[in-house]
C-alpha cells in the first residue's frame, strides 16, 4: 500500500484530501504546518508528499528546498494557490515534482498523483540493473538516485535524475524540449519549454567542467538537447 503524506494547514482540505485518498486505497498521514510535515518526511519513508505552499513556520517551496538538499528525493507535489507562472517554475526547479493550482478538481489530483507514482515505480524497476554512471564531473547512481563529485555527495531532484537518465537513454541523439516534457512530466497541463531549459541550466551547473561552454549536454537550436558521450 503506497503512504501518502498531506501537509496543508487547511483543516478541511486536509481531512477532505485524507478521506478520498483512503478511500482510493492509500495510506494516509497528515501535517497541519511545514515544520511538523518537514520533521515527518525526514524520519519516514513516504512514497509521496502533498505540499501545500502557504503554510505555517516553515513554507512548502522552503520544505521541498531543504528536503533535496538533505538528499531525500521523495516525490513532491505542491498545492498552491498562486496561478502565476513564476511560482510554478520556482517550485520545479526547488525540486518539486508536480504542482496542482487551487481550486482543483479531486480527479485530476488523483490522475496526477497515480502518474508520479507510476513514474516513479518505473524509473526504480527500469534502474535495478544500472551501475555508476560517469557523466561530466559527476558519478550516478540511479539505483539509490544519488550523485557525487570526487566521492563528495551532490543534491539532485528527482526531476533531474529522471532528465539525466531519459538523455542517457537517447546518448548522441537530439531530443526535443515537447519531448522531455512529455516523457518527464507526462501530462497534458505541462510546464513551459523555459522550465525544461531552467532544468537543463542546473544540470549543467553540476555536470559540465565549464557550464557556459558545455560539451556533455549541448543545446540544439530551435529543437531541444542532445547529451554527447560514447
Amino acid at each position: 500500500m503506497k503512504k501518502i503524506l498531506i501537509v496543508e494547514d487547511e483543516l478541511n482540505m486536509r481531512m477532505g484530501l485524507k478521506d478520498n485518498l483512503e478511500f482510493e486505497g492509500y495510506q494516509v498521514d497528515y501535517a497541519e504546518d511545514g515544520q511538523i510535515g518537514l520533521e515527518k518526511i525526514q524520519v519516514n519513508n513516504y512514497d509521496l508528499v502533498l505540499l501545500d505552499v502557504m503554510l505555517p513556520k516553515i513554507s512548502g517551496f522552503d520544505v521541498c528546498k531543504k528536503i533535496r538538499k538533505e538528499g531525500i528525493n521523495t516525490p513532491v507535489i505542491l498545492l498552491t494557490a498562486k496561478g502565476e507562472e513564476i511560482d510554478k517554475v520556482r517550485g520545479l526547479e526547488i525540486g518539486a515534482d508536480d504542482y496542482v493550482t487551487k481550486p482543483f478538481s479531486l480527479r485530476e489530483l488523483l490522475a496526477r498523483i497515480k502518474a508520479l507514482l507510476r513514474r516513479t515505480e518505473k524509473d526504480t524497476t527500469s534502474n535495478e540493473k544500472k551501475d555508476d554512471m560517469q557523466i561530466g564531473r559527476i558519478v550516478v547512481d540511479f539505483n539509490t538516485y544519488t550523485a557525487f563529485e570526487n566521492g563528495n555527495s551532490i543534491s539532485f531532484s528527482h526531476k533531474e535524475f529522471e532528465i539525466i537518465s531519459f538523455l542517457k537513454k537517447n546518448i548522441n541523439k537530439t531530443v526535443s524540449r515537447d519531448s522531455l516534457l512529455k516523457e518527464i512530466w507526462g501530462y497534458d497541463a505541462h510546464p513551459t519549454t523555459r522550465t525544461v531549459d531552467n532544468f537543463i541550466l542546473k544540470l549543467r551547473q553540476k555536470i559540465e567542467l565549464d557550464p557556459n561552454k558545455p560539451k556533455i549536454i549541448l543545446t540544439v537550436h530551435g529543437i531541444g538537447y542532445k547529451m554527447v558521450g560514447d
